[in-house]
C-alpha cells in the first residue's frame, strides 16, 4: 500500500514539481491550490501526511492547521510545513499549532523531505502500537 501524501500549495508550479518528485518515489498525491479545497479533500482522502503551504488564498496554512487539529479524525495527520515564511515567529508557531517540520521553499530539498516524511511516518506508526 502506497503512502498518501495532500500537498496544499498555491503555487501551482512548485505544487506540481513536488507532487512529481513524490509520484517517482512511489507516493500516491493529492493536489490543491488553496486551504479552503485542501481541507475537503483531506477530510475525504484521509492521506498519512500532509505538506502545507502558510500563504494561500481563501484560508491560510495556519488556519487550515487548527481546523485540522479541532477534527477528531484528523488531528492525528501528521502536517509538514513549506513556506517562504522564514521568521522564527512563523515557525514558532507553525509547530506550536502541531506542526511536525517546517520547511523553507528557497532552501527545498526533496530527498531531505522524503527523509522527513519517512522519518515522522514511523514516529507517528510507533504511537499507535
Amino acid at each position: 500500500m502506497s503512502i498518501k501524501v495532500a500537498i496544499v500549495e498555491d503555487d501551482k508550479s512548485l505544487l506540481d514539481a513536488i507532487a512529481f518528485e513524490l509520484e517517482e518515489q512511489g507516493y500516491e498525491v493529492t493536489k490543491d491550490v488553496d486551504g479552503e479545497s485542501g481541507v475537503e479533500t483531506i477530510k475525504n482522502t484521509k492521506p498519512d501526511i500532509i505538506l502545507l503551504d502558510i500563504i494561500m488564498p481563501r484560508m491560510d496554512g495556519f488556519e487550515v492547521l487548527e481546523t485540522l487539529k479541532k477534527n477528531e479524525a484528523l488531528q492525528d495527520i501528521p502536517v509538514i510545513i513549506l513556506s517562504n515564511l522564514g521568521h522564527d515567529a512563523d515557525v514558532k508557531k507553525g509547530i506550536e499549532l502541531g506542526a511536525k517540520a517546517y520547511f523553507i521553499k528557497a532552501s527545498i530539498d526533496i530527498e531531505e523531505m522524503d527523509d522527513k516524511i519517512k522519518e515522522i511516518l514511523e514516529k507517528n506508526d510507533s504511537k499507535k502500537e
